[in-house]
């Protein structure tokens, strides 16, 4: 099986529900403004450290997991 690369840069990531888009944008910008990250404008983060990245991206988590138990935890009554 041949290896495929990603040229040109950006995200292989892909938004399952696109409605979603908004909200995820919303919460990487407000991930970033909490952990003194700048995002940069232009969309290319070589320049951001793979620290600041991999803190962005569990910040993220963190907080989806968070909605998703209150989520889960709202139907169920204990």
């Amino acid at each position: 099986m041949p290896a495929t690369q990603q040229s040109g840069g950006g995200s292989r990531n892909q938004v399952l529900v696109p409605q979603a888009r908004a909200g995820l944008n919303s919460m990487k910008m407000e991930a970033a403004q909490s952990l003194g990250v700048q995002i940069p404008a232009d969309g290319y983060y070589g320049n951001v450290t793979a620290r600041e990245t991999g803190a962005l991206g569990g910040y993220i988590t963190k907080n989806l997991v968070a909605i998703a138990e209150q989520q889960l935890s709202g139907g169920i009554r204990r």
